[in-house]
């Protein structure tokens, strides 16, 4: 049987920014977009954590957030949703909280209490909002799965430590579909877990290891308007897309040209410009180099870090890089 699925790739956007403001991601772990297509990039680069925004065509609209412990500030974020309001939640797990902004970057406020408690969080480490702006938050160190309120009334919970269906092993990201039902990427696990909206076990899918349709350390997925399953499969350093019943269809392992940042960068620093030129951007590396880690971090196209997998509107998937400091945008 022929399998007809395809993606292609579209762009690179990105560069990597040292400074606290700027052009430029750093060490960016998630994105949401906007209904008007503005991209909000979490930046989780220590002392620079901060929410770019962007648009498709690469236009800097600037940024908001900053690294610290006041109100608006982050300290290790984790991951970043938007409601159908325009507002915009971004988790911080050593903060133990969500912090709330506004679609202009204007702080809200933010909720959450650390502990192991009914609905107390240890390490929140993935957001996705459902239709009715409730927002689900995976707690990382207490092994499951909360829903609140926008306002963050909590209202259930569900998971516990294990591998048992149901159970988890530092869970990571979390999406839901189109049903809403909700997908976590169960992270020490290796696999994917799927949930009704109230919690009850539906399937899981997949086994460790770096075959086709196997997982070392998911750790975001996404699931389009068909019922495709998009995951980051962070550990084998790539993107593996699942049908809607779990079996495997595609991987990517990124296809990353220049972005326009970066072009304009080397045009007026000709010295990097020949340097890069000179750089064997895709070697043959020998036989016990031969690990994804190994073959992505010396292979610029390659992604290196994928940390998270998102879709907009129009069913184009953004994959965030972490090592790379860019987005690579693909297109069923």
């Amino acid at each position: 049987m022929t399998n007809a699925f395809s993606l292609s790739y579209l762009k690179t956007i990105g560069i990597m920014n040292n400074n606290p403001t700027g052009r430029g991601f750093g060490h960016p772990v998630d994105l949401t977009v906007g209904r008007d297509g503005r991209i909000f990039v979490l930046n989780r680069h220590a002392g620079l954590a901060r929410v770019g925004v962007c648009t498709l065509e690469e236009e800097y609209l600037g940024e908001f957030g900053s690294y610290g412990h006041k109100d608006g500030q982050f300290w290790l974020p984790t991951a970043i949703a938007i409601d159908s309001r325009e507002r915009l939640y971004v988790a911080d797990e050593y903060h133990h909280n969500i912090t709330v902004f506004d679609s202009s970057g204007e702080f809200i406020g933010n909720w959450g209490e650390h502990g192991a408690g009914n609905g107390q969080i240890n390490g929140p480490s993935g957001l996705v909002v459902d239709s009715e702006d409730n927002v689900f938050v995976v707690d990382q160190k207490n092994n499951r799965v909360h829903k609140f309120t926008a306002d963050g009334e909590h209202l259930l919970q569900w998971g516990e430590q294990g591998d048992g269906d149901g159970q988890f092993n530092l869970p990571w990201g979390i999406t839901l579909d189109s049903e809403g039902n909700v997908y976590v990427a169960d992270w020490r696990n290796d696999r994917i877990q799927k949930f009704t909206p109230e919690g009850r076990f539906l399937d899981a899918f997949s086994e460790s290891g770096d075959h086709d349709g196997q997982f070392h350390r998911p750790a975001k997925p996404a699931v389009d308007s068909e019922g495709y399953i998009y995951v980051a499969d962070w550990g084998n350093e790539r993107v593996q897309v699942l049908g809607p019943d779990g079996n495997f269809l595609l991987k990517l392992r990124g296809q990353a040209t220049v972005s326009k940042w970066a072009q304009e960068f080397l045009d007026v620093n000709p010295d990097e410009s020949l340097t890069r030129n000179q750089s064997n951007l895709i070697p043959d590396l020998p036989p016990h180099l031969n690990t994804p880690y190994l073959v992505s971090s010396q292979t610029e196209p390659y992604f290196w870090g994928p940390a998270s997998v998102n879709l907009d509107g129009e069913g184009r998937l953004y994959v965030t890089e972490s090592s790379r400091h860019r987005i690579q945008v693909y297109q069923k």
